[in-house]
């Protein structure tokens, strides 16, 4: 691995500095080094997280309930939980959640398939929830390249306001201050690269919620999320929405 000459050079700075005892400047004055919009590498491994190891376990059949969805709404076998999607609708934890990492595999069954992961959903928003209905709370967006074909054959318009790549938004009375690229209406953390594959492919997402924040992984790579998201705690929700679709290996880590 070829170090960055940057890290080099201020390595090399600081242990001359301690040597001689020459007084370093405050972290503050040397951060712009880091900045986040630095230079992206090309080229690197991507780091993806398999929800192994100490504190992680499986989220199974045992751990939700079904919120406004059909009986045969959703099947579990063989470690694949099968939606048809059909009402539109959710399950969600029976327990609630803070601060965590959540890993799940998913692939959309028919082109143009929609659906997504609640984080911090409300008690308020599931209560007597209406089939056809969605709760609050913040929406990691699961969705086939196909829906954009669609949209804009029945709509006519430029699909602007959504990707299929792993937007990040809040619904309902949820607010999150989301991460640039934005929507046109500022409401969605868009993906920094479209890393998502087509329908019939497993797509893995890698989630960490901590501390009223919420970043995406696809495929390896972090792409999108947002800050100080309000409420920062509650349940995790699977949705049904109008196409089958198909999750495994869907882990949690709770943290501190």
């Amino acid at each position: 691995m070829i170090a960055n000459s940057n890290v080099v050079r201020i390595a090399g700075a600081f242990a001359f500095a301690m040597a001689a005892g020459v007084c370093l400047l405050p972290f503050s004055a040397t951060r712009a080094v880091f900045a986040a919009d630095a230079p992206v590498v090309e080229g690197l491994p991507k780091a993806t997280i398999d929800g192994n190891g100490p504190g992680w376990r499986a989220l199974w059949q045992e751990d939700f309930q079904n919120v406004n969805c059909a009986e045969d709404t959703w099947t579990w076998k063989d470690g694949v939980i099968y939606c048809t999607g059909t009402p539109v609708g959710v399950i969600r934890t029976k327990n609630k959640v803070t601060n965590f990492e959540l890993v799940v595999q998913w692939r959309h069954m028919k082109s143009a398939g929609n659906s997504g992961v609640f984080v911090w959903v409300t008690d308020e928003s599931i209560k007597d929830l209406a089939p056809g209905k969605l709760p609050h709370g913040v929406e990691v967006q699961v969705l086939d390249h196909g829906y954009t074909e669609q949209y804009e054959k029945d709509s006519g318009k430029k699909a602007d306001w959504f990707t299929s790549n792993g937007d990040v938004f809040p619904v309902g009375v949820t607010k999150m201050k989301p991460f640039p690229p934005l929507s046109p209406d500022g409401s969605r953390s868009f993906p920094r690269k479209n890393l998502s594959k087509g329908v019939g492919e497993w797509n893995h997402y890698y989630v960490r919620a901590i501390n009223g924040e919420v970043r995406l992984w696809v495929n390896g790579e972090e792409v999108s999320g947002g800050s100080e998201c309000t409420p920062a705690t509650g349940y995790l929700a699977l949705e049904s929405e109008g196409s089958p679709i198909e999750f495994k290996n869907l882990r949690i880590r709770e943290l501190p």
